[in-house]
């Protein structure tokens, strides 16, 4: 089930997003987002909607925030040509390496703009939410820079095959609670965040890791993040004279792939691409294509495509990649796709595992499982647009998949073929 737009509705929705007018006052992306939260976190996020439009045009804030990602985060992150790749696919391919920020993924970028509005609006301690891991361990990072206190949620299931970055995140500080509840992946840790914001509306803020949730985070992570676009579109400009034929960024949430996208929306002869997690089939409950499979409903305070039954009931997900794995989408993601202005691809884990080590073996680089789903669909769209430009988001270094990397050995893998 889609949103139905006309031809002039779509280029009407474009226009507004290229001029800056989506989200509106609403936090609506179109007829997506929203705020759908308990009374009592509506002053809250009042309180954060009021910060955001203040702090976000506010120049000593903005000098803080890009101080702190100059000369902590360490951006500009690399661009980086991969000749091996584009010999093997038949393409220019160019690499935007978040994987070289501090602490290994684009997510610090965030965590850090996050936590230094938390600490400008007066917020005793912050929480939030992980899947992979790679948030929980930027906002530990984030909050141990600023002298906050930091307790990380994070599924049960994910505590167990991401458990080198619950040990990071322990050492930074944070404490973690591991959910047994629900899922126990990132939905059931989302869901347990806001439970005890809920408790402490005040007090804490909730330091959400991607474009999802009530407004204003959809839009709040989209602009922490759009530095990665802009860097990008300069540099390949300067490298090039050029801007990509496609861009590729994986897509869970969606935080790495807005931040990408975004700055290269009004690009309209730039191919903006999205590979969600296509895990080992597509039934319900064996992926986490969110916008290739599912309809509208409500989730976790945003109106936005969801997979869920006949029933309007939220799913189960799977995908061999923890930050993937989630039944929601960001509101602007659902928007751009049914506008038409980028396209959204599945890959699985197989195809994943493949890119991955692919990458590893050509380009001495061993990207997340999260990023491996857009290397695998960047390879398919090389191969039949042989000869092109293109440009992929490498969201975060692999370091923390290698535990279940070890169950997909690479000699029964060649012993399989």
């Amino acid at each position: 089930m889609t949103i139905e737009f006309t031809e002039a509705e779509k280029a009407r929705l474009l226009e507004d997003v290229i001029a800056g007018r989506v989200p509106d006052e609403r936090g609506r992306f179109g007829p997506f987002g929203g705020r759908y939260v308990p009374e009592t976190l509506v002053p809250a996020l009042e309180r954060l909607t009021e910060g955001v439009h203040r702090y976000l045009k506010d120049p000593d804030f903005l000098a803080r925030f890009h101080h702190e990602l100059a000369t902590w985060v360490g951006r500009p992150t690399a661009l980086t040509h991969a000749p091996n790749l584009g010999r093997a696919w038949g393409a220019q391919v160019w690499f935007k390496r978040e994987d070289l920020a501090h602490t290994g993924a684009h997510k610090i970028n965030n965590a850090i703009g996050q936590a230094l509005l938390a600490k400008m609006l007066g917020a005793k301690r912050v929480i939030a939410e992980t899947g992979a891991g790679q948030h929980g361990v930027a906002s530990a990072a984030a909050c141990a820079r600023l002298g906050l206190p930091c307790t990380v949620y994070m599924g049960a299931v994910d505590v167990e095959r991401q458990a080198p970055n619950v040990d990071r995140m322990r050492r930074l500080g944070a404490t973690v609670h591991a959910v047994q509840s629900g899922d126990r992946t990132l939905r059931s840790a989302i869901d347990e965040a806001l439970r005890e914001w809920v408790s402490d509306p005040e007090g804490t803020y909730y330091l959400l890791g991607s474009v999802v949730g009530p407004h204003p985070y959809p839009y709040l992570v989209r602009e922490m993040h759009a530095v990665i676009g802009r860097e990008a579109r300069e540099q390949m400009l300067k490298a090039e004279g050029a801007l990509p034929d496609a861009v590729f960024a994986c897509v869970g949430g969606g935080s790495n792939a807005i931040g990408l996208f975004h700055p290269m929306v009004a690009d309209r002869d730039v191919q903006l691409i999205g590979v969600e997690a296509g895990g080992s089939g597509m039934g319900l409950g064996e992926h986490s294509a969110t916008l290739s499979r599912g309809r509208p409903g409500v989730l976790q305070g945003s109106y936005t495509l969801l997979l869920q039954d006949d029933d309007g009931q939220v799913q189960g997900t799977h995908s061999i990649s923890a930050g993937l794995d989630y039944p929601g989408v960001g509101p602007e993601h659902a928007l751009l796709q049914q506008i038409g202005r980028v396209r959204y691809v599945s890959a699985s884990d197989t195809e994943a595992l493949d890119a991955l080590n692919e990458c590893c073996a050509l380009e001495g680089i061993l990207p997340a499982l999260e990023t491996a789903h857009a290397f695998a669909g960047a390879r398919a769209w090389a191969r039949d647009n042989p000869g092109r430009r293109l440009l992929i988001g490498l969201s975060g270094r692999g370091d923390k998949d290698m535990p279940t990397l070890a169950k997909h050995p690479l000699e029964a893998r060649d012993a399989a073929a």
